[in-house]
């Protein structure tokens, strides 16, 4: 049998719930995934093969702006070495036919050394998180990056646009649901007008969940209001709002729900559109990556001082799903090289 090892990020949750679309639609191939921390606790829900064994640097948030980026960089060099070590472990007692990897640089490394062929999936090929003397650091880095990125045998982007060279754009790759809107809104017992506020798979959200809990008074007679507080953040909320704490299913909860309010993750924004709920996408201020991807959908971080009148708003807003077929282009191109 085909055998397969998943290298993915675990930073958030965005990029397991991609690999994730792609393995289902993997048919007959088995497949292996190594991540870390509440990523792997997602895959164990999720009922897939995961060591958990990475133990990335976190963020420092505060007041919704990104802290220190030089010191996170600097964290993430060494976190990358550790990963090369426990991805050559791994790759020399699994012996692939093919390491995937999702923003997980270090086992691309490992697999190119080893003749291994390699597929990226990633929606960033360049990163900016840092200015002065920190980015020339972070400038030698891309270059490594884009070196690594030249050497794979395909590069999935989750994004519209022209094929070149490696690059494969597939379109956004979401989970699917068997289920309509109606059943998931009976199935969450969603009675209302529901506004869904998610943070993802850290605490660097809570932010958001603050800023949205000042609305309540003035959009509680309109909508119900829940939460997705995560696997990280330990708080406790008033009987004004629902805490579904940590899911397997937020693409059936986004489907289900009339507004999403959430951080800019790629993945999530990609959900939102394909499920066609309207949503409000404030960004992690200083987060390249978070503040691009909103921009891209018309918000920034400033607009977490307006979130009663854009809630209201985005309530009257009509649904316009976005159909996508990157679940079965990202699997299609995985398969032509195994």
């Amino acid at each position: 049998m085909v055998r397969l090892d998943f290298f993915s990020s675990p930073v958030g949750l965005g990029h397991v719930t991609r690999d994730v679309a792609i393995a289902d639609d993997l048919k007959g191939i088995s497949s292996r995934f190594v991540t870390g921390s509440n990523a792997a606790q997602f895959l164990k829900r999720n009922n897939f093969d995961v060591e958990d064994l990475y133990r990335p640097p976190q963020f420092i948030v505060e007041n919704g702006s990104l802290k220190n980026p030089a010191r996170w960089l600097w964290r993430y060099y060494q976190y990358y070495k550790q990963c090369k070590e426990i991805s050559k472990e791994i790759i020399q007692a699994d012996a692939p036919d093919l390491v995937v990897s999702d923003e997980d640089f270090a086992s691309l490394t490992v697999a190119q050394e080893m003749g291994i062929p390699t597929v990226l999936i990633t929606d960033v090929l360049e990163t900016h998180f840092t200015k002065g003397v920190a980015s020339l650091v972070e400038k030698k880095m891309n270059k490594s990056m884009k070196e690594i990125i030249r050497r794979c045998d395909a590069v999935i982007i989750p994004e519209t646009g022209p094929d070149e060279e490696n690059i494969r754009r597939v379109g956004p790759v979401v989970r699917q649901t068997e289920q309509t809107r109606e059943e998931l809104r009976q199935r969450f017992s969603f009675e209302k007008k529901t506004i869904l506020v998610s943070i993802g798979g850290t605490d660097a959200g809570a932010f958001l969940i603050e800023r949205v809990l000042e609305t309540v008074p003035r959009i509680k007679p309109h909508a119900d209001i829940v939460i997705v507080s995560g696997p990280s953040l330990k708080k406790k909320f008033d009987g004004n709002v629902r805490d579904m704490g940590f899911v397997d299913n937020m693409h059936e909860l986004v489907f289900a729900s009339d507004v999403l309010v959430s951080l800019a993750g790629k993945s999530t924004i990609d959900e939102a559109n394909a499920y066609g709920t309207p949503g409000i996408f404030i960004p992690i201020r200083g987060h390249f990556e978070q503040e691009d991807n909103a921009r891209e959908e018309g918000f920034s971080f400033d607009d977490i001082n307006s979130l009663g009148d854009l809630i209201l708003e985005k309530l009257g807003q009509r649904r316009n799903p976005i159909t996508s077929g990157g679940v079965a282009a990202a699997s299609s191109i995985i398969k032509g090289l195994v």
